[in-house]
């Protein structure tokens, strides 16, 4: 299938591994001209790197912590300082770290929706005009199956994400009609560094080792394994994509069938 992409300005956020890399990977694999960005320059560098060798096109490497006030306006006026503009946007971050859902705290929880909801949706926002006034554009956010089914030790990120959520499913009806979509994507347990933040977190708070942890999971998706980065990325690409412009306002899960309820 011929996406329809190629030549496309694309920013993906947290592309220095994971999930964010993986999708990077497949949108210039797809003809995109790319601004990657994640807070840190020197692991972003490898993957621009990589990308350039594969594909010949130029991969602009912006810096930014997504918890800092400051960074939405900075990476949207710097993605379109380097492209000329933005017809793509992939909102992704790193989650903040678990907590007791009975102790947090109030600074925590201004970092975390900093993090997972201000920041992503101020640099969309600042995007959108432009790709109204083109008739073209298309937003794309990485969220959690967190925003579907709360996982009690990630309270922050369960909040900060499903904020992001309603103000995506908000806007989408919004632009719609505008040549403009905005999908979110749902991660299950993919093989992601989060994921083994999360599993070595786990076995320390419970005394039981991460192997253990790792197949208590396992045990609850169906497909009986983890996923691949690639195989959401698979989905990220493809709602990016111009055969996907009549989908808008979905958020779709990539779990392995773990989540049990209907969406």
């Amino acid at each position: 299938m011929d996406l329809g992409i190629a030549g496309r300005r694309a920013l993906v956020g947290g592309a220095s591994s994971g999930l964010g890399r993986a999708t990077a990977i497949g949108l210039a694999a797809e003809g995109c001209r790319l601004a990657i960005w994640s807070r840190s320059t020197e692991r972003l560098e490898p993957v621009a790197r990589e990308l350039e060798r594969r594909h010949g096109q130029p991969v602009a490497v912006l810096a930014g912590d997504a918890a800092d006030p400051a960074t939405g306006a900075r990476i949207a006026a710097e993605a379109v300082a380097a492209l000329g503009g933005v017809d793509i946007v992939v909102l992704n971050a790193g989650g903040p770290p678990p907590v007791d859902p009975t102790a947090t705290d109030s600074a925590a929880w201004a970092r975390s929706f900093q993090l997972l909801a201000t920041t992503p949706i101020e640099i969309a926002t600042r995007l959108l005009p432009a790709m109204r006034a083109a008739g073209w554009g298309r937003i794309v956010a990485i969220l959690s199956s967190t925003v579907r089914q709360p996982i009690p030790e990630l309270a922050y990120s369960n909040a900060g994400r499903s904020a992001l959520t309603a103000w995506l499913k908000t806007v989408a009806r919004s632009v719609a009609a505008e040549g403009v979509t905005v999908n979110g994507v749902l991660p299950g347990r993919h093989e992601t560094p989060r994921i083994v933040e999360l599993d070595v977190a786990a076995a320390e708070r419970t005394g039981r080792s991460r192997e253990d942890i790792r197949a208590g999971h396992i045990a609850g998706i169906p497909i009986g394994r983890y996923g691949t980065a690639e195989e959401l990325a698979n989905l990220v690409v493809y709602l990016a994509s111009e055969p996907a412009r009549y989908q808008t306002g979905t958020f779709t899960a990539v779990d392995g069938g773990m989540l049990p309820g209907l969406p």
